[in-house]
């Protein structure tokens, strides 16, 4: 059950790495706030200097209002210093503490189970680790100082109106309270609005994400259409959830503003009659009316903040939401690390199922010796990659046991069980870099002679040399300056490098030409020797020389032995071997 708790509390910790460069900041905009706060009272003092000595008919003093107006350009200037240090040690704390939470999502990414990935859409999560994060960067960047000026500013407004007039300060606070309750009621109004906005936001971005993925089947199969009308769709929701809470949010200005002339208005001419019967001076009078603009100022700045609030807000519990997230457990009760590995699986009375209420998998039994190759065929869903997952504890069996030499892989640790199996997929991962890097992935500081020695393996050593820079060529970031077929070879040489017990090659061969299948056969085979191979393949031609086939059905091993065995059998492996093989004998 996730947990639910206030996401703008847990920014605390991220931003308390950073608390000197924080408090010397609000240090520095107490200071400001209280310049700011002094600088009418000088303003009016200069007037009522003026209005004095004319209405007296004395010389004017100029002396005096020399020394007020340099204390005034003192105190500008000092609050202009203040400023810029406080801004500068804000965006430090605040962008380290962005740096620190956008590392702790990465970290996440890399404990979450596969299962969150298989549930959730990979666009919207990039647009939680991305848009998010950077939603939440620049509310705090725009927000955090002047939230916290606005709040001092507006303190110090109304606490120097009181030492002018009492009366006057009361009904200037008519604007605050108003001001507050049309911001609350168009708070509330707006919040949800946000947070429909950002989950837009994350649904476009799964969109547009899965649609780059599938380009070239989209052009194939002339679906530019249907795709254009599902982002259309996807961006009108954005649009009119972004519209509804962008307008809603923008009335608070309007209506704040409405709020405090209405008030300045009123309080100019009550101000008028005191100062007429000497209660105050005019220059008192000039100083309130700079007061009740600093409490509209902060007021104006929080309503134009309010949309960036708002939206991070939203942003911030989608984060938290996300980081709340149910990991793969540590397991650091389980046995430490086996060093040696021979490479004997058992599949022991097992049952798995995604849903309590739909089963997969049934009590699925099988040995496999260590160095066998193992095939696993059947139609698409009956269980071949869900079984590979168990395998790997992606997913951790519903009941029964799968070992590893005798020994029950949920009493392993995940790093440690996955550390032994070498995978070669349909679907290439490759990264932008060199050849070589791409090779060493998963052994880092192997030499160049093991590098190439693993290419070799691979059969892919002759092509490389044939490339510009040869090892040294940069493949780019989708590795589309070479082949599928040849990305096949470069991940196989990566698992060679490797040097697994066990491996794992999910249709690997699936999306190759003939010419390249047969040069992926004999890598294959080189890699495979001395090893326990699991081999998934809707190709039945390339697992003849398999020791072990297993012949699935809706989550049973319906059929298991040799590929001549299965055929003499004359049951579902022959049916499918026959079907696979027709349209090759009728020359289609």
């Amino acid at each position: 059950m996730k947990r639910k708790d206030n996401g703008i509390k847990r920014l605390i910790p991220y931003l308390n790495k950073y608390k000197i460069r924080i408090i010397f900041a609000v240090l520095l905009i107490i200071v400001s706030a209280c310049l700011v706060a002094l600088s009418p009272t000088l303003e009016g003092m200069v007037t009522t200097q003026l209005f004095s000595d004319i209405s007296a008919r004395r010389r004017v003093n100029f002396t005096k209002i020399y020394q007020i107006i340099l204390t005034l350009v003192c105190v500008y200037s000092i609050g202009a210093l203040s400023n810029c240090a406080y801004q500068f040690l804000l965006t430090d704390a605040i962008q380290g503490a962005m740096v620190d939470l956008r590392n702790e999502v990465e970290r996440k990414i890399t404990r979450l189970p596969i299962a969150y990935f298989d549930k959730n859409s990979l666009g919207d999560t990039l647009s939680r680790a991305s848009n998010d994060v950077d939603t939440i960067s620049n509310a705090l960047q725009q927000s955090f100082a002047q939230i916290l000026n606005a709040v001092l500013g507006l303190s110090l407004a109304v606490f120097m109106m009181f030492k002018i007039q009492s009366l006057m300060a009361i009904s200037s606070l008519v604007i605050i309270g108003a001001s507050i309750i049309i911001a609350k009621v168009i708070t509330r109004k707006s919040q949800p609005l946000f947070q429909k906005q950002q989950d837009a936001l994350g649904n476009l971005n799964g969109i547009v994400q899965e649609k780059f993925t599938g380009f070239n089947e989209i052009k194939l199969f002339g679906k530019q259409e249907d795709a254009i009308n599902e982002f259309n769709k996807a961006n009108k929701e954005l649009c009119e959830s972004g519209f509804r809470a962008q307008f809603i949010s923008g009335l608070m200005n309007p209506l704040v503003a409405f709020v405090t002339y209405i008030g300045i208005g009123s309080v100019a001419i009550m101000g008028a009659f005191y100062a007429i019967a000497g209660t105050i001076t005019v220059g008192q009078l000039q100083a309130f009316i700079r007061y009740i603009w600093q409490v509209n100022q902060p007021m104006s700045q929080i309503t134009q903040l309010a949309g960036a609030i708002q939206s991070s807000v939203a942003a911030i519990h989608r984060v938290f939401e996300f980081l709340n997230e149910e990991e793969e457990s540590e397991e650091p009760e389980l046995m430490e690390k086996h060093k040696m590995i021979n490479g004997n699986v058992s599949f022991e009375n097992v049952k798995f199922s995604y849903t309590k209420d739909k089963s997969l998998i049934h009590d699925l039994n099988f040995q496999v010796k260590s160095g066998q190759m193992v095939a696993i065929v059947g139609p698409t869903g009956v269980g071949k990659t869900t079984l590979i997952n168990l395998l790997m504890r992606f997913y951790d069996v519903t009941d029964g046991c799968i070992k590893i030499d005798g020994v029950d892989i949920r009493h392993m640790k995940r790093d440690d069980l996955r550390a032994k199996f070498g995978m070669v997929l349909q679907d290439t991962w490759l990264f932008n870099g060199t050849i070589k890097e791409n090779i060493a992935y998963g052994k880092e500081d192997a030499s160049e002679e093991e590098i190439i020695r693993a290419a070799k393996v691979a059969n892919v050593h002759h092509f490389i040399t044939t490339l510009p820079n040869g090892y040294n060529m940069i493949l780019n970031e989708e590795a589309s300056n070479i082949s599928q077929g040849e990305k096949q070879l470069l991940t196989i040489a990566r698992s060679v490098l490797c040097d697994p017990p066990i491996l794992i090659l999910d249709e690997a061969t699936s999306s190759v030409d003939t010419r390249l299948e047969q040069k992926l056969q004999d890598a294959m085979k080189n890699i495979m020797k001395g090893r326990t191979s699991f081999v998934i393949a809707h190709r039945l031609s390339t697992i003849k020389n398999a020791d072990l086939i297993l012949v699935m059905e809706s989550g049973n091993i319906v059929e298991k032995g040799t590929h001549e065995e299965l055929l003499a059998k004359k049951g579902y492996y022959e049916q499918l071997y026959n079907a696979q093989f027709a349209d090759l004998d009728t020359g289609l």
